[in-house]
């Protein structure tokens, strides 16, 4: 399929990361190679699938990502490269427009370490915290 490389490089998502007072709209639209225009990151359920991630961990967070367990790809850094310092948070849309609930977040560390959060329902909870 000779979208699939380009489809799997813009598969981040559409998403809106605030950190510290600053909103970034990351991620282009997608179009579906299928004839339907696709927005990248919404399902259709009208679920809310996103939540503000508090680092109260006392390292700092250099990429957070998602997956949906059964899946078993991890999307591109939520946080596209910012960081995210202990005691900060960050206000981010793990929707990939599955429709799924249920995810599998992971942060990764400057420090090297990494902690991964198994069962996390991102369409029940408006806040997450990440502590060890």
């Amino acid at each position: 399929m000779p979208f699939a490389p380009l489809r799997a490089a813009l598969v981040a998502l559409v998403l809106t990361v605030t950190a510290v007072g600053s909103v970034v709209p990351v991620g282009p639209a997608l179009a579906d190679p299928s004839g339907g225009a696709k927005s990248a990151g919404q399902s259709r359920d009208g679920q809310n699938r996103r939540i503000r991630v508090h680092n109260q961990t006392g390292w700092t967070i250099t990429a957070l990502y998602a997956t949906d367990p059964r899946r078993a790809d991890w999307r591109g850094d939520l946080m596209t490269g910012a960081a995210l310092a202990n005691g900060d948070s960050v206000l981010i849309n793990v929707d990939d427009g599955a429709g799924a609930c249920v995810y599998v977040l992971r942060a990764e560390f400057s420090n090297g370490q990494a902690l991964e959060r198994v069962g996390v329902n991102v369409c029940r909870i408006a806040d997450y915290y990440f502590t060890r």
